[in-house]
């Protein structure tokens, strides 16, 4: 399936392709530029052309509902303005920000007050988000407000009927819940008492609609909400992963997804090693394992960034695989933290999809760095 014409010629006068950020069943996702009356900006892409023919339908179905939603949020702040829509490819303007499971927002109470008044402002307009779950659908802009992103599942209500009442707690209750994980010695009275009730809708969906869900994305699909890397992710990166460590040289590795243009989906290792000449060995001992198909990337660090718990930090590393540098910055809070990423920036081997999304704080000097705009 292609674009319509006019989608076709849409895209050939405003669009500059960027990095491939997703690319899954229902749609495709690259972030960009995007050239409107106002000049030349930071956009993220949308398009279902690309999508398998058993999908077809599904996915014009979320494409639709991002596009109402985005169409009706238009001017309210609360998330990625909409540039541009067509009938299979939509351009919704870029957040300068990071996603909440990145920021981490420990106690930062202006940004769940912001986050609340961002909720209200959609509600008012008659958008219900519905995916709120994931953190990776609340960002924390530069400016320190919070942002919401991913319209697919979106519902617009032109009353406020009891369907749009249930679907508006349940957006606040999930908004309430990440600030227990963040603030939780902020949340009021009313706020714990939201939290400790479901709606009935809401208690159904978990034991029913959920499950068959999960059954589907994960067992027939077989990706996850928030890699979407699809059936290498899901199924060949655990058994490589354990193919890697067994190497004595090896003290750990972590692997994530990256969209390719060209293999759709691919693999990066990263592997925790102090041989810098060890790649070569590993793929040597993968190819004989007889395994599943090795990483199309294979990079050896000194050390993976990891969390409180000590786990890799995967979310960092696929921005590492997907050249986002920018979108890493904002996580940098001295010079020991840029010198460590500095060393896995400069070895990084997806280079083929690159754009002007580096820093000249993290990338080297080589990089052909455009300086970021406005600081």
């Amino acid at each position: 399936m292609s674009l319509p014409k006019q989608d076709a010629a849409a895209l050939a006068a405003h669009w500059t392709e960027g990095v491939l950020l997703k690319r899954d069943v229902f749609s495709t996702v690259e972030r960009g530029k995007f050239r409107g009356d106002a000049g030349e900006v930071d956009a993220v892409l949308r398009r279902v052309d690309q999508v398998p023919w058993w999908s077809i339908i599904a996915a014009r179905h979320l494409f639709a509902r991002e596009r109402r939603a985005l169409t009706l949020a238009k001017g309210l702040r609360v998330g990625p303005e909409l540039l541009w829509a067509g009938r299979r490819a939509l351009a919704r303007g870029f957040i300068d920000g990071v996603a909440l499971h990145l920021a981490k927002p420990a106690g930062d109470i202006a940004y769940f007050r912001s986050a609340k008044a961002a909720l209200r402002r959609l509600h008012r307009a008659g958008i219900c988000h519905n995916d709120l779950a994931k953190e990776q659908n609340w960002l924390v802009g530069r400016d320190g407000r919070a942002y919401l992103t991913d319209f697919q599942l979106a519902a617009c209500f032109k009353t406020r009927s009891r369907l749009f009442r249930i679907a508006a707690y349940e957006d606040l209750r999930h908004l309430l819940k990440h600030k227990r994980s963040y603030a939780p010695g902020a949340l009021t009275p009313k706020e714990r008492k939201i939290l400790a009730r479901k709606s009935l809708v809401a208690s159904v969906w978990l034991m029913t609609g959920k499950k068959v869900y999960r059954a589907i994305t994960r067992g027939l699909f077989n990706f996850t909400d928030r890699e979407g890397g699809g059936r290498r992710l899901v199924n060949d990166a655990p058994v490589l992963v354990d193919l890697i460590r067994r190497n004595p040289a090896v003290r750990d590795a972590a692997i994530v997804a990256f969209a390719d243009r060209r293999t759709g989906v691919g693999l990066y290792a990263f592997v925790e090693a102090d041989q810098t000449a060890l790649e070569a060995q590993l793929r040597s001992e993968l190819a004989v394992a007889k395994g599943p198909k090795p990483p199309e990337h294979i990079q050896v660090v000194p050390a993976l960034p990891r969390d409180a718990s000590g786990n890799p930090r995967t979310e960092i590393l696929q921005l590492v695989a997907t050249n986002q540098l920018d979108l890493i910055e904002p996580m940098m809070t001295n010079e020991t933290d840029r010198a460590f990423f500095r060393g896995i920036l400069e070895r990084r081997k997806n280079l083929r999809d690159r754009f002007n999304f580096e820093t000249a704080d993290l990338a080297p000097p080589s990089a052909g760095v455009i300086p970021r705009e406005g600081g």
